[in-house]
């Protein structure tokens, strides 16, 4: 017993001297957790990191989870909501889960169809005193406003509302010598033939309407007319894309393209023939300018443009270097009007050679592809942009016409469909495109400009596409005008109608407007009302005599 007890004795002996003195070891301490961001919460939802989360409601609490608590102190310098169009966004911060949750609760309800951004960085630390060593991000955009912004009018009292006020583009904000349209609301002087006939084509819808009186129509007409013969720089009877409206002068389009442009000239000439034919009576100022009006039409060199007797047109010729565009005008695209007009000029008319062997000798003139169950007899893969179908039929009157075995209202409404379809299907996922937010076609977008389509889609929507399409697409372009006007109406409906284009899942929203599309929104709409401007400009004797000889049948030929 004695022997144990002195044993245990020199034990514990033993044990403290480890412990005490110059030679004692301590045990380490653990390391301090290091601290890490680890997720997001969009109220329950968990956020996607490195991408855009969609549709967020504009009542949202964020939650920021680390794996550590957090040094509440190093919170509100380290972290910012900010706001893309404002910038920072005022918020509380509370905390959650032992404050390893932080809690971000915004001051007031965020904006609709705004994209805000979440940031941390490396000032935040834990609890413990560790700093985090990588910093965070993650972006939302809230959801749209599906309340109605204006009073519900019947669907006509609607379509009336939008021409008229896409109409001002033309009349309010024509250029206040010439008369013709500006390029855009932002072009100053610079204005544009093609732009221009779409907005005298116009001019007889604003009369139908009561927007204008005959009178007011006819006095435009008159400078418009006058400034186009006596003013206006043309080359080989042509206009250039760009003129000056004050002084008549050529403005190029880019360096080789400073003379005549005769797709241009076509839609201008287009309108031209449509107002000839409207101001018909035997009143001495409206048989002045149909005299006129017949002039200018008789003086495009049409067949010049055939750049030295080819079966095809070109589109560019400079007074200063000639062909060096070097473009020949070849479908299927918005051209044929450039064709058919060529035929029909009894002063310098094209043979049919010209139209079988140029445009229609065009290699993918010819489709015949079915693309969401609809086949699609001419052009590019799924259509191309809308203009296609839309440009040159702002006046050729495409039901029941045929030529070389094509309908050309099917090929319209084909391609309408098809571009309605895929945005309605959204193979790219955009945000916003819809049954109701579709079309594609050439607009702004946000840093310049493109041809959107099915195969160039940059989530760009452009009003114009959609409501243009209306005699083809009568359901599905009233539906979309309905959503751009009552829903999305704060936004895009301004003093010329609606702006340009919208990407919604940026947001951008253009501030431009542009006459080559304001134009068909107010003519494609009449066209489905009543008809005016098919009927108007397919009642010209030649168009009748030149759509005859390219081999068209239509019961208006």
């Amino acid at each position: 017993m004695m022997r144990q007890i002195i044993f245990i004795g020199i034990v514990i002996f033993f044990l403290n001297a480890c412990k005490k003195g110059g030679g004692d070891i301590d045990e380490p301490n653990p390391p301090a957790t290091a601290i890490a961001f680890t997720a997001a919460k969009i109220n329950s939802t968990n956020a996607s990191l490195g991408f855009v989360n969609y549709n967020t409601p504009v009542n949202t609490v964020l939650r920021l989870q680390f794996n550590n608590k957090v040094n509440r102190a190093t919170v509100a310098p380290a972290v910012s909501l900010m706001q893309d169009a404002v910038g920072a966004v005022p918020f509380s911060i509370s905390y959650e889960n032992g404050d390893s949750t932080v809690v971000l609760n915004s001051a007031n309800p965020f904006t609709y169809l705004s994209k805000y951004t979440v940031n941390g960085t490396t000032a935040l630390k834990a609890a413990n005193g560790r700093q985090l060593t990588t910093g965070f991000n993650f972006s939302f955009l809230t959801a749209l406003d599906s309340s109605r912004k204006f009073p519900l009018l019947s669907d006509d009292a609607l379509l009336t509302k939008v021409q008229e006020q896409t109409f001002k583009y033309f009349w309010d904000f024509a250029h206040p010598v010439s008369g013709l349209a500006r390029e855009r609301n932002t072009s100053g002087d610079v204005v544009t033939s093609g732009g221009s006939g779409f907005g005298i084509m116009a001019i007889p819808v604003g009369i139908s309407r009561n927007f204008i009186t005959r009178a007011q129509g006819l006095q435009r007409m008159q400078t418009i007319v006058g400034f186009l013969k006596n003013t206006a720089v043309k080359v080989k009877g042509a206009f250039p894309h760009w003129l000056n409206g004050s002084t008549g002068a050529i403005v190029p389009f880019s360096a080789n393209d400073n003379g005549a442009d005769l797709v241009e000239t076509s839609y201008l000439m287009m309108g031209l023939l449509t107002a000839r034919q409207f101001f018909n009576s035997a009143d001495p100022s409206e048989l002045a300018l149909r005299n006129d009006i017949n002039q200018l039409f008789n003086n495009v060199e049409w067949d010049w443009f055939r750049n030295g007797s080819q079966n095809v047109l070109y589109w560019h010729y400079s007074p200063t270097v000639g062909w060096a565009m070097n473009l020949p005008i070849k479908g299927w695209n918005e051209c044929l009007i450039t064709y058919v007009l060529a035929a029909s000029s009894t002063t310098h008319g094209i043979p049919a050679s010209v139209y079988n062997n140029g445009w229609k000798g065009a290699t993918g003139y010819l489709n015949g592809n079915t693309y969401y169950g609809y086949q699609l007899p001419l052009g590019p893969q799924m259509g191309g942009p809308l203009f296609m179908a839309q440009y040159s039929f702002l006046g050729i009157n495409p039901t029941n016409l045929s030529e070389g075995g094509i309908n050309f209202f099917t090929q319209n409404k084909n391609h309408s469909l098809i571009n309605y379809n895929y945005c309605k299907v959204n193979p790219r996922g955009y945000f916003g495109y819809s049954d109701s937010v579709w079309g594609l076609t050439a607009s702004d977008i946000e840093g310049g400009y493109t041809a959107s389509s099915p195969t160039n889609d940059v989530g760009v929507i452009a009003p114009t596409a959609a409501i243009a399409s209306m005699p083809y697409t009568p359901a599905e372009s009233m539906a979309a005008l309905r959503f751009f006007y009552y829903v999305l109406g704060d936004k895009l409906w301004k003093e010329y109608g609606f702006v340009d284009a919208f990407n919604l899942s940026k947001p951008w929203i253009a501030g431009s407007f542009l006459a080559i599309d304001q134009g068909p929104i107010i003519l494609m709409i009449e066209n489905y009302r009543s008809g005016l401007l098919w009927n108007l400009f397919t009642s010209s004797p030649e168009i009748k005599a030149g759509m005859t000889s390219l081999g068209f049948t239509a019961p208006y030929l």
